[in-house]
């Protein structure tokens, strides 16, 4: 059957470089053939589509792919050019192609005479849009020119920017017609010869493409421990975060995190503010240039949508209809600022961004007015249960940023915060024989959905406030624990981390990205309100299953993946059309991390707090290189439980 028109391409088994706004999308064979998404892309362009090579007229036998770094992959291929070799290949060829548009082609000879040999590269670009790609409808090839030392590409109509390819050293021959350069090799024994190209749009200068790679907001953070998974988790999600970085074209230095590559390669206010609160552990400058890049597109005008955050509607499955991205957004503001500022964010930028901060909470009670609880799609539309947990996180969390700015309301939205609280556990809380549940949502006439999911842990996430302490949540003790032994049970907890609905609802579907896969940022948020709340069991439980996870990931954690139950011997299977990386993952392995050692400061009180796992779960681990106070951090977390800080900025003192 041919491909349907809406239907994305898969991406599970790709090699995705990332260095926004560039992108390279392989297979593991390495040779870019035109196929699916191959190619090199830049913002949002496929500026490249086709690079085969060819050695002595054969095509180079693939045998190893992997990614060196976010941002480059390098392929491994081998021949047998001799006649006198047997079997044993006697030429390497190794091909490193990075994101910013780059690739090396080298060959390294064997054999025990000097080969001369011809390569060649054929080339070829549809100058397509990634969308009209992901659903197979780029069109044709366009024709080649030569130029200079190699070749050039524009669009038949005129428009957009051409492509330029160069190459070093130029090539011998070049053929426009095929898109082929060519180059005649000579390999003494032992021998190596390179090649490199240069890919571009025409309307980017000589140099290099303006990246965001000068900018790194964030802590050279390492992480030790007895599972030696936790160095490269750290690791990746640190390089992943830093490739998906965008500027603010309007203020380029400021940069907050695109959603995710390749679908999503540009800011989503929601996933971006999110990202951006776990990342906290690694300095607050992800955080500062989200919320000033948000703040210019605050909603101004007056009316119900005054100091709202804009954001586009969200498909959560067949169970609910959609949500809006720009609600939770609106409800995330305060909450990153609130908890910067408690992890050193200066006073200067927390008193310019309060303004916006004020808005967003007038929207949450000019929303609460209507009804005591927030609809997600305006008055009329379904409440759901999360986001009642993050409009009452914003409220107690928002009216402390007040207090601590002398600003008024603060006292209003404790009093709102303290009814929702109340009315929540009678009009949320569905009863049954295993002690109840929270719907997932509830409609205007007062009708509740009951199916639970992932969404319910923002529930368990109550937010940080002063002094190492945790805000209140909806829930009281007998209902969070009903609650977490719901996340400890096999309906939601798959062996590889959370379903996003649990195995016995009636839509439930292991590879729905809200009914049934696996969401790494809701595990996450899980096993860090599990463990604030003392449920440690639950939370080691499923912190286990997504490193678990991770290896057969490489330790770069996808969006999502299936949530089909575990096996003995199995691993988890990937979702074909998840984002890898995505910016709510790679943050989410920072968040695992950081919810093992406990760190809760409170800058503007001169107070550092630790609070562990106490039954380190993972054994001992260490994370050096954070900040706390925009200087260098590091903690230790014995087998045993115990946390011990071994750096810290001198005016910080150890809380209990």
């Amino acid at each position: 059957m041919p491909r349907r028109s809406t239907e994305l391409a898969p991406v599970h088994q790709a090699l995705i470089c990332v260095a926004l706004p560039g992108l390279a999308i392989s297979s593991s064979q390495g040779q870019l053939t035109g196929q699916g998404l191959e190619g090199f892309y830049h913002r949002g362009r496929r500026l490249l589509s086709r690079c085969q090579i060819r050695v002595a007229g054969l095509a180079p036998l693939a045998v190893q792919s992997r990614m060196i770094s976010a941002d480059q992959a390098c392929f491994t291929a081998t021949l047998r050019v001799a006649s006198d070799t047997g079997p044993d290949p006697d030429v390497v060829v190794e091909r490193i192609r990075r994101a910013e548009g780059t690739e090396d082609i080298t060959l390294r000879s064997s054999a025990q005479r000097t080969l001369r040999l011809p390569l060649e590269v054929a080339l070829g670009t549809d100058l397509a849009e990634i969308g009209a790609v992901a659903v197979g409808s780029s069109g044709r090839e366009l024709p080649a020119t030569v130029h200079g030392s190699g070749l050039r590409w524009s669009s038949p109509t005129g428009g957009g920017p051409a492509v330029l390819v160069t190459v070093t050293p130029p090539p011998m021959d070049a053929l426009a017609s095929a898109g082929l350069l060519r180059w005649e090799v000579e390999l003494p024994p032992g021998g190596r010869h390179t090649v490199r190209l240069w890919v571009r749009a025409t309307d980017e200068g000589a140099g290099r493409a303006a990246g965001n790679g000068a900018i790194r907001p964030f802590a050279p953070a390492t992480a030790q421990g007895d599972d030696p998974r936790v160095g490269p988790i750290l690791r990746a999600g640190i390089a992943d975060l830093q490739a998906l970085l965008v500027r603010d074209p309007g203020h380029p230095s400021d940069v907050c995190a695109a959603a995710g590559a390749p679908w999503r390669c540009g800011p989503a206010p929601a996933e971006a503010l999110a990202a951006a609160r776990m990342a906290l552990p690694l300095g607050t400058g992800l955080a500062l240039g989200t919320l000033r890049a948000l703040a210019r597109t605050q909603l101004r005008e007056p009316g119900v949508t005054f100091g709202k955050l804009p954001g586009p509607r969200r498909q959560t499955g067949g169970q609910l209809p959609p949500s809006c991205t720009g609600v939770e957004a609106t409800l995330l503001f305060p909450v990153l600022l609130a908890e910067a500022r408690r992890w050193g964010l200066g006073r200067p930028e927390v008193v310019e961004l309060l303004p916006t901060a004020e808005r967003c909470l007038q929207w949450l009670r000019t929303a609460a007015r209507e009804s005591l609880y927030i609809p997600d799609l305006g008055p009329g539309g379904h409440q759901r249960c999360e986001t009642q947990a993050h409009a009452h996180r914003a409220a107690l969390l928002g009216a402390d940023l007040l207090d601590a700015h002398a600003r008024p309301g603060g006292g209003e939205l404790r009093q709102w915060a303290e009814e929702l609280r109340r009315c929540f556990q009678g009009d949320f809380w569905v009863e049954d024989r295993g002690g109840g549940r929270p719907a997932a949502a509830r409609t205007a006439d007062g009708r509740r959905s009951a199916g639970l999911g992932s969404g319910a842990a923002h529930l368990l996430d109550t937010g940080m406030l002063g002094g190492g302490g945790r805000a209140p949540g909806l829930l009281d003790k007998v209902r969070t624990e009903h609650l977490a032994r719901l996340f400890g049970g096999p309906a939601l907890d798959s062996g590889w981390g959370l379903r996003s609905l649990g195995v016995k609802e009636a839509s439930y579907n292991p590879f729905g990205h809200r009914s049934g896969a696996v969401r790494v940022h809701e595990t996450a948020v899980a096993v860090a309100g599990l463990a604030a709340a003392g449920y440690e069991k639950e939370a080691a439980s499923l912190i286990r299953g997504v490193l678990d996870a991770a290896d057969a990931f490489d330790c770069r954690l996808p969006e999502m993946y299936a949530g089909l139950q575990r096996v003995e011997g199995g691993i988890p299977l990937p979702h074909p059309a998840a984002c890898r990386p995505a910016a709510v993952s790679a943050a989410a392995g920072v968040h695992l991390l950081a919810t093992l050692v406990g760190v809760r400061p409170d800058v503007p009180a001169g107070t550092v707090t630790l609070s562990p796992m106490r039954s380190a779960p993972l054994g001992e681990i260490g994370l050096s290189g954070l900040r706390v106070a925009g200087q260098a951090f590091s903690v230790r977390v014995s087998r045993l439980g115990v946390a011990m800080v071994e750096e810290a900025a001198d005016e910080l003192q150890l809380g209990v």
